[in-house]
């Protein structure tokens, strides 16, 4: 399996793309602010055509390009229905500091054509089976989706759930600590030590090496929300 990716905008959020292998068809996740340019360029450096475009959450900083990307190259987005209405009022789903640093105002648009995701069902795409699992907390409608590998590891795309040394802010519009946390331990703590986990921001991880390290996820009471993502 080809997995491919590049941190993009000023929030650096990764933008992965999937496929069997270079030459065929892929999948693009959460493409972000400024990421029309790279992303065009990984796609014919590995000669790949996107047939879907696949959300982990509504934040702008996740869904910032999708209406050209899915336009583009006529593909639709696939997100979860309680983050849906962040793709056209991206200002719901962050605080009123930033939005205020955005004069107030973000316009952003659904691109044409929108499938909702529901979680535990199986989507087969670009042929990949990726699974879905509703992980809110970050967001309402936040997800992860789970793919194996060649050899037969989870990749688990984890979106702003859960991050190398970290989990997602719980601060914004519809965020919750305590569903954050139980997403977590739910849908991938009950996963292998060996899931590879592709984060919505900063480097690679695994299950295993979170168990193990992850401050947050020694004990699963209160702690304060960590500051990554919007």
């Amino acid at each position: 399996m080809l997995v491919a990716g590049f941190p993009a905008g000023s929030f650096q959020t990764n933008c992965y793309v999937l496929a069997r292998e270079a030459g065929e068809a892929c999948i693009v996740v959460d493409p972000g602010q400024d990421a029309v340019e790279p992303l065009e360029e990984l796609l014919a450096e590995h000669r790949l055509t996107p047939v879907a475009v696949l959300l982990t959450h509504g934040h702008f900083d996740h869904t910032f390009s999708v209406a050209p990307v899915c336009d583009g190259n006529d593909i639709p987005a696939w997100i979860h229905p309680d983050d849906r209405e962040l793709l056209a009022d991206p200002l719901k789903g962050i605080s009123a500091e930033s939005a205020a640093f955005f004069g107030g105002r973000l316009e952003l648009r659904e691109p044409r054509s929108v499938e909702l995701l529901a979680d535990g069902s199986d989507l087969q795409l670009a042929g990949l089976t990726l699974r879905v699992d509703h992980t809110p907390g970050h967001t309402p409608g936040s997800v992860v989706f789970t793919t194996p590998s060649d050899d037969g590891t989870e990749v688990i795309l984890a979106g702003d759930t859960l991050f190398a040394g970290s989990v997602g802010r719980t601060d914004l519009p519809g965020g919750s600590h305590r569903q954050l946390l139980a997403s977590v331990r739910d849908k991938l703590l009950v996963r292998d030590d060996s899931g590879f986990v592709l984060p919505g921001h900063g480097p690679a991880t695994t299950i295993g090496r979170e168990r193990a390290s992850n401050p947050f996820l020694q004990d699963l009471g209160e702690q304060p929300p960590a500051r990554r993502g919007l």
